[in-house]
Order: structure tokens, then sequence, then C-alpha cells
């Protein structure tokens, strides 16, 4: 079940990013196994007795050339923006600082339920140490140690109890797409040529999250959603100048998107920020579609488009299925081709294959090349079934999953993806024994 969001703040060395590795758990993972994308983390969902909720590290917010206290508030200012509950990190051993009140006196002007993590609590006689953080005026504090793994349980069992649940808009009838990029590569420029280019918009709807527009619109008989993540609202230097608040408006996107457009600046360098921000569309496990904007501005000849297709593709490895467009939102162009591709993945996304088709297709994979022997034995992979969409997810029943190399995975991946024509949408290979 989908919960709400919880963010994680304190002063700095408190063990923010700690609590928030320790919460995420293997989470983690899925981005680092993905090439290019880098391993910081911001943001993730954690899941905790079959309850689902989102976690923000405000730690992981990088405020260049401010003051202390400047920095501390934009954090906790973040915390009443996004979430549903807040864990404010402190030093048990320490106890309360200057620099606990000061966020603190902030937070509670949220009126929304905080909960003290008080860190390094890993021997007993520092247990007393705790009774001091209920004079912060808050709900409950934990003892935990976040290098032991000491408290979590608790902690997770308190954060479930205090979260909302959540109900995300559906749209039946429409193919609902999210536009994400860097600042300043044409989000909004894009959006307005897709719905200035529309003779029905049939409605603009306030979106689920606060930073972003869901406009339901029809094109050529098909309904669409377009959520568009580029407004910032918040004034101010500090939220403008801190790239990662676009990494949090993107996800939100995401997370009710079927089809997810990663827009690059076509006048620029790619840059680890735009293989991060399109990371997040792959571990989500979006279909996706890679728009290269501003193409325009470019001074071209017969080989442009082929170069920078050949960069984004070296750069986006983990993006290897998703088509590319170049675009000019500006002046127009190749809007029509875009909605194409959305179209095309979309279908993609949702496919189902026929349980006989499928297997006669792993049966040919294993007859033109046989699997390596891994782990002391060689897979056998016995037969695969559909058992989802959005995106499509097969289960392959073979001898013992510990057998399968990667490299052979992906191969059977890629054959299945020829087949069955899924450009655009990735794929979910689930691996399971046959039992006799």
């Amino acid at each position: 079940m989908k919960r709400g969001t919880v963010a994680i703040v304190g002063r700095p060395n408190v063990g923010k990013s700690s609590l928030f590795n320790r919460l995420a758990g293997s989470k983690l993972a899925i981005t680092d196994d993905a090439s290019g994308i880098t391993r910081d983390r911001l943001y993730t969902n954690v899941e905790w007795l079959d309850q689902e909720f989102s976690l923000i590290d405000t730690g992981g917010i990088e405020l260049k050339n401010l003051p202390f206290m400047a920095e501390i508030k934009a954090q906790a200012e973040l915390a009443i923006d996004e979430a549903d509950v807040i864990v404010l990190v402190t030093d048990g051993r320490v106890g309360i600082t200057n620099g606990d009140m000061d966020v603190v006196n902030i937070l509670h002007s949220s009126k929304k339920p905080i909960i003290v993590a008080a860190n390094k609590i890993d021997d007993v006689k520092f247990m007393d140490n705790i009774y001091e953080f209920y004079n912060l005026g808050v709900e409950e504090v934990f003892p935990v140690s976040t290098l032991h793994g000491i408290g979590i349980g608790d902690l997770l069992d308190a954060l479930v109890k205090l979260l909302p649940v959540k109900k995300e808009k559906a749209y039946d009838d429409s193919i609902a797409f999210s536009i994400i990029g860097q600042p300043n590569v044409g989000k909004s420029s894009l959006t307005n040529a897709i719905l200035g280019t529309q003779r029905v918009i049939v409605s603009d709807i306030a979106g689920t999250t606060r930073d972003a527009i869901d406009s339901k619109f029809t094109r050529d008989g098909q309904n669409y959603v377009v959520i568009d993540t580029a407004g910032i609202r918040k004034q101010g230097k500090i939220y403008e100048n801190a790239e990662k608040y676009s990494v949090l408006r993107a996800i939100r996107a995401i997370e009710r998107s079927q089809v997810v457009l990663v827009v690059l600046d076509g006048t620029k360098e790619i840059e680890e920020q735009d293989k991060r921000i399109a990371g997040y569309a792959s571990e989500y496990n979006k279909a996706v579609i890679i728009v290269v904007n501003k193409w325009d501005a470019i001074t071209k000849d017969e080989n442009s488009m082929k170069e920078y297709t050949k960069k984004i593709r070296n750069q986006f490895l983990f993006l290897s299925y998703a088509p590319i467009v170049f675009v000019s939102a500006l002046y127009n162009k190749r809007i029509q081709t875009l909605f194409e591709q959305i179209k095309m993945v979309y279908e993609n996304y949702t496919r189902r294959v026929s349980t006989s088709v499928l297997n006669d297709i792993i049966l040919d994979a294993s007859v033109m090349s046989q699997a390596p022997i891994f782990n002391g034995d060689r897979i056998k992979i016995y037969y695969g079934s559909q058992v989802a969409t959005n995106p499509p997810s097969f289960v392959l029943f073979v001898n013992d999953p510990n057998y399968m190399h990667f490299s052979y995975q992906r191969y059977i991946e890629n054959k299945m993806r020829e087949a069955f024509m899924l450009e655009g949408t990735p794929i979910k290979i689930i691996l399971r024994k046959r039992e006799n």
C-alpha cells in the first residue's frame, strides 16, 4: 500500500544521510547497478511491512555559498513543503543544541508530526539521554544507531502509523506522460508547444503534487495528460540555485506517469545531472523517450544528429531501449513525431504477449546461444509467462536462478525485445526455481 512522504531533517553531522541509507536499505542498489547514474541519493521509496512510502534526505541538498542558518532553514522548509511526517535527527550523545532548536522551531509551524531520531545511541549507558529531547515538543523520541541498525524497526513502525494513505489520481482513458529535465532545457516551452497545437483542451487539473500541473487534452482522437514539472513556485535564491530540487519535482511526476520525456538541451554537453534525472525514470520502470530540444539553435550538417545520438547512447547506457527525438519546442518542429513516439512506447509499455509465442522465442534464443557456466552450472530455462504490464514483466522458471549470468539474462531480454517490438519500455524478468 502506498503511503505518504517522510523527510529527514537536522543540523550537519548528526547522521541524516546515514539514516536515509539505513531506512532505504537495498533499494539503493537499483541505481548503483546502473551505469552512468551517480550514487548520491536524495529521494527513494521505502517498503516496511507491506507499506511503501517516499523518503527525502534533505542532507543531500547542496546549498552553496550560504550561511549555516540559511542552509538549515531551507532544509526545514523543504520538509514542510514535501513531507507528511518529519524525522528530526539529533546527536543522542551531545543532547539538544541551538541548531536543533533552530530547526524544530521552523518545523513546528508546519503542524505536521515530528519524530526525533536520537542517533549514535549504541550503548545502554546513553539511553537516558533521549528524555531530554522531549523538550523539543515532538511526538516521540527514538534512540537509534544508524551505524549498527539499532532502533530502526521501532522508528519505521512509528512512521508507518503516522503516514496517510495516498490515493493517486488515475487517468484510465489517457496516456499520462511527464516532462523532466534540468532547469532551462526547455520543459516549459515543450509543454506549451504540446498544448498550444491542440484545438481541444479538456481541462487544466491541479496536480496531486505541489510543483506540477496536470493538463488533460485530446489529439488525433487520443486522450493525454501532460504533467509539467517546469514551474518553480518558491521564490528566492535558495530554491532557484539548488538543482537538486528539480530532481524532487521530477520524481513526483515520474511516479504518476506511464511515459517519461527526458529533455536535454541540444546546445550543451550532457551533464551528470541529466543522467541522474533520467536514472529515476529508469528506476521507476517507466517507458522513456529522450527528447533533444533546441535543435533549431544548432549549426548542423548531415552528421550532426548521428553524432549527438552516439553521445546519448554512450552516456545513457541504462536507457538503451529509449528512442531519441530531436525537436524545436520554440518553433514547434517535430512535435508530431514526438506524439508518434509517445503512442508507440505506451503501446509497448502496456503490451501483452501470448505464452506460446514467448516460449518459442525463449527456446530459439537458448538454441542459438548456449548459456555460460556460472556459479558451478549452466542455467536452464524451462518455460516463461508474462505476469504484468506497465512495464511488461515476465517470470522465467529455471533450474536455479543463481546460475543465470547477467550477460545471458540481457541476451534473453534483447531477444524478447526484438521479437515483441518493445522499444521504449523497460522489461522486468523475474527468475524462479521450478519445483520438482
